[in-house]
């Protein structure tokens, strides 16, 4: 008889699939901590040093993994990869603001709807079907979002919740870039986002009359979170993703919403709201479910161009 169990190599590689994965989910929910512990750096400064530091780092990886300069794999993408790059710039722009003026359960919960405005771009742009539970699942998932920013209206943190969204969406532009170019690796068109989020809050501080210049603390905490937040979550991120479907790295992914905020409060204190709590379950619930519902559906392949 025919044995229908997973080869060894293969149940081998769903393990450290999820490993790599859940372990990036571990990395990526600290930035809300790393960035309650800058002092006086504002945005504009993090994103600068946070850049420089990753770009250099990916650099490396890039080239000891591919044998190859990172600067060619994107020549060899093309427009795709700039889309995807400067997309990520606005991404990290909204991350940081929105930590610095929300709190951080209310920020990492409104980033985890990147998923479904990914959905709903790549719907329009490329024309990719929408599940009927998706659309089911973002419908739960606007609600939930209502509620989170209901108690926020006229403040400084609706300005924070503002920008979360934005972030989210920088989030979703990044993937459907990725899949318009017909690439699934992401590593070289970080490292662009780097570059190019270096020379925009450079000129951005000069424009500004804001110094690069920041103390040794913020500047080692900035730098740090470059190469140990996003560069090495990504590295495991993409490691891992190769062998798991996408319903389970989206089950994967709560992982760094649910920690984030349990950091800042073991750590520093902060607590979330009721509105952010309540809302932020009927958020949880919808991409729970929609994973669930589908994890039998393979997505669609990304094939060389």
């Amino acid at each position: 008889m025919t044995s229908i169990a997973p080869s060894t190599s293969t149940a081998d590689a769903h393990k450290y699939g999820v490993l790599f994965v859940f372990a990036a989910g571990i990395l990526w929910s600290t930035v809300g901590l790393g960035i309650r512990m800058i002092e006086d750096a504002v945005v504009w400064q993090i994103l600068f040093y946070r850049s420089i530091s990753m770009s250099l780092f990916l650099y490396v990886v890039i080239r000891v993994r591919s044998g190859e300069s990172p600067i060619v794999q994107i020549h060899r993408i093309g427009f795709p990869s700039v889309i995807a790059g400067l997309s990520l710039v606005a991404a990290y722009s909204g991350g940081i603001y929105s930590i610095q003026n929300t709190s951080v359960a209310n920020a990492m919960l409104l980033f985890a709807t990147a998923p479904f405005m990914a959905a709903v771009l790549g719907w329009i742009i490329l024309g990719e079907r929408v599940r009927v539970a998706t659309w089911v699942a973002i419908a739960f998932a606007i609600g939930g979002i209502a509620i989170m920013v209901a108690d926020k209206s006229g403040s400084v943190v609706l300005k924070g919740s503002l920008a979360a969204l934005g972030s989210a969406f920088g989030f979703a532009v990044f993937t459907v870039a990725l899949r318009w170019g017909r690439t699934g690796e992401m590593l070289p068109s970080v490292f662009l986002s780097g570059l190019f989020a270096a020379v925009i809050t450079f000129g951005i501080c000069q424009l500004s009359g804001l110094t690069v210049a920041v103390s040794l603390h913020d500047g080692a905490i900035s730098m740090g979170m470059g190469v140990f937040q996003v560069g090495a979550g990504l590295i495991l991120y993409t490691l891992g993703s190769r062998s798991l479907p996408a319903a389970e790295l989206a089950l994967l992914s709560l992982a760094e919403v649910l920690l984030g905020p349990l950091w800042v409060w073991l750590f520093l204190g902060e607590t979330a709201s009721l509105n952010t709590l309540i809302g932020g379950a009927v958020l949880l619930a919808a991409i729970a479910g929609n994973a669930a519902s589908g994890k039998r559906r393979k997505p669609p392949p990304i094939t060389s161009p």
